[in-house]
């Protein structure tokens, strides 16, 4: 029978997914994970880094459920 994957050990990966496809500054992701369930909450800057950041997580092995709460927010121009 297979070891489960820890739930940190899941939150690091798609955190690191998530930085290495440029979904964080100025975005703003966190990523909670509780017995396989991530949660990805914060706000990103456009509509396709919503989708990716959810399809990145179901990508990882281990994730059971991806509940998104991400919130597309431009971030203004200085």
């Amino acid at each position: 029978m297979a070891t489960p994957i820890q739930d940190k050990t899941i939150t690091r990966q798609v955190a690191g997914k998530l930085a290495g496809r440029g979904i964080n500054s100025p975005c703003r992701v966190v990523v909670d994970t509780i017995k396989g369930q991530v949660t990805l909450t914060g706000t990103v800057q456009y509509a396709h880094q919503k989708t990716t950041a959810a399809q990145l997580a179901h990508g990882i092995s281990g994730v059971k459920r991806v509940i998104d709460r991400l919130i597309v927010k431009a971030v203004a121009k200085r």
